[in-house]
């Protein structure tokens, strides 16, 4: 534990990638197996399930601390993480006890879990007392849920790859589903990762790699000088659904998400498909809800996933496709290093016979013929198109080595919003406000007038009268500023605080944001009816007054007619 939390801190102070990857290589060449096999997990993405609410865990800092709950929070409001706070209240430890991160896990952590409530706190507490700053740092962030460190899966794989003399191609692809919560990382798993490459093969469900596109930045008249002829791309639409891998092997089917979540038994109806194709198959391609011909919106599909129990109405409701767009592996044999076009060529004719869809090809004539078709793709329930040069193999992550896909999307949606709420960030922002919740006008103020008295009465704390003007929140964000703006509004934000409901502030309506989103649905579960994807910022709206910020019947013109925006 002492070896992974002082890695923890090496990784977390600095930012060069060749310090992080030699910071892993020294860990994994000196921790025992079964430590560097959950470091791995961890490292690379995995989560460790939250075995004590955070208030019971700052209740009890303040207990063993003993101090108050009003200095706790004075403290945290200046650390910004709860577990820095936590790890800095606390007296020092009275013994050591050197235990490796394994044991750590497997003999206390996960024990815990099914402790009664009492022993829950004893057991921390003891815990707590045998570890140092660093240490109480990191088993917070574990008991919490709320672990996350400043490396990528990539330099976790860099790192076992230049330890091991491997390809780091092979690590990665060894790794596929290393983090799934239904495996329990061990030492054989580990030896696994590392072995060498002789004889290694991709067996029972183990999916590949995905191969990710880059965006397409460029203005379609610099197509031709930058990506060449247009009849040199296999060009398709891109889908708003789940990435996903459909494994066919040893008689069995296996669905893994991009996430590397094994997810099979949330489609069934993929399944029965997937049984026509022969066995050692292996389909790349996107799992969306199909309604009435075409595909529907993804927040159907999340209200699909979210269901624990898959009835029949549900299964009706929400039908599910699977669209395969790439094959990655036939009669067993890996065929991720054949040219894009032979395996579009395979591909068709695996899913022919089968209920899989078969992902479209488009035609045009030239680049300026796509662009005009491109302008539709809101009307047709995708989000632009997906470009795959003829001669690409499919790659490991996002690199351009193997060939290159790119993603050609629609603009985003906007509107220009209102912030209301903001919360500190995490990792190096976790002093600054960085997370802010936007509201809209439920209807066009009058004038600049009736919009100030509504923030008066905000500012004093006066609930909002039904039917009156008031401002509506309908969405989170916390990208897309510079460092700097992100501290121009912090200043603002901590000027203008109304209340504090833990970490979260209310502030005095006074900034005005052009928000960016992918889409937009209705929503029984937001106050405004109405939820947004992947919203982000893209500017802070000096220029723009806030009774001129948009209204309710601004997202309502959006789900009406999405494509004229």
């Amino acid at each position: 534990m002492k070896r992974f939390a002082a890695l923890f801190a090496e990784l977390d102070a600095s930012t060069a990638t060749t310090a992080k990857v030699a910071a892993l290589q020294r860990y994994f060449a000196e921790a025992a197996p079964a430590d560097a096999a959950w470091a791995t997990y961890f490292l690379a993405g995995g989560k460790p399930r939250q075995v004590l609410p955070t208030a019971v865990l700052r209740v009890l800092a303040c207990t063993r601390a003993g101090i108050a709950d009003w200095l706790f929070e004075e403290c945290y409001q200046a650390v910004g993480d709860l577990a820095e706070t936590i790890a800095l209240v606390l007296p020092p430890p009275a013994r050591t006890v050197d235990l490796g991160l394994a044991d750590w896990v497997e003999q206390r952590l996960l024990p815990l879990r099914g402790a009664a409530a009492e022993d829950q706190a004893r057991q921390v507490a003891q815990w707590w007392d045998e570890l140092d700053t660093a240490g109480r740092f990191l088993l917070v962030k574990l008991i919490g849920g709320g672990f996350r460190v400043g490396v990528s899966k990539l330099l976790v794989q860099r790192a076992l790859a230049a330890g091991a003399g491997l390809d780091a191609k092979l690590v990665a692809q060894r790794m596929m589903g290393y983090t799934d919560a239904q495996r329990r990382p061990d030492a054989a798993a580990f030896a696994a990762l590392v072995a060498p490459a002789a004889g290694s093969r991709v067996e029972g469900g183990q999916p590949y790699p995905f191969f990710l596109a880059h965006a397409l930045d460029a203005a379609p008249a610099e197509f031709e000088a930058r990506l060449g002829a247009a009849a040199d791309w296999l060009v398709e639409w891109k889908y708003d659904g789940i990435r996903a891998q459909l494994v066919r092997r040893a008689g069995e089917v296996w669905i893994w998400s991009r996430g590397e979540e094994l997810v099979t038994e949330r489609f069934p109806e993929i399944v029965g498909a997937a049984r026509a194709l022969p066995d050692g198959t292996v389909l790349d391609g996107e799992i969306v809800v199909w309604k009435e011909a075409r595909p529907a919106p993804f927040n159907l599909l999340q209200q699909r996933i979210g269901r624990k129990t898959l009835t029949r109405k549900v299964l009706a409701d929400a039908p599910v496709a699977f669209i395969a767009y790439d094959l990655l592996e036939s009669d067993g044999q890996d065929r991720r290093g054949e040219p894009q076009q032979q395996r579009r060529e395979r591909l068709v004719a695996a899913v022919d016979g089968t209920a899989l869809q078969l992902s479209p090809l488009v035609a045009a004539a030239d680049w300026p013929d796509y662009a005009t078709l491109r302008r539709n793709s809101r009307e047709r329930g995708v989000e632009g198109f997906m470009l795959k040069h003829r001669a690409a193999r499919y790659g490991s992550g996002r690199t351009k080595a193997d060939g290159t896909w790119w993603k050609w999307k629609i603009e985003p949606l906007s509107v220009d919003a209102v912030l209301v709420y903001a919360q500190a960030g995490h990792g190096r922002r976790a002093s600054v406000y960085t997370d802010y919740t936007f509201a809209v006008w439920n209807r066009a103020p009058a004038d600049a007038a009736e919009a100030a008295a509504v923030l008066d009465a905000i500012g004093r704390r006066e609930p909002a009268v039904p039917g009156a003007l008031q401002l509506v929140p309908f969405a989170k964000a916390y990208s897309g500023l510079s460092d700097a703006e992100f501290a121009e509004v912090d200043r603002v934000i901590r000027q203008t605080t109304l209340e504090k409901f833990g970490p979260v502030r209310s502030v005095r309506p006074t900034l005005v944001f052009e928000l960016a989103f992918e889409g937009i649905n209705r929503s029984t579960r937001h106050k405004s009816g109405i939820a947004v994807r992947f919203p982000r910022m893209l500017r802070l709206r000096r220029d723009k007054p806030l009774h001129e910020a948009d209204t309710l019947a601004t997202l309502e013109a959006l789900l009406a007619h999405p494509a004229s925006a």
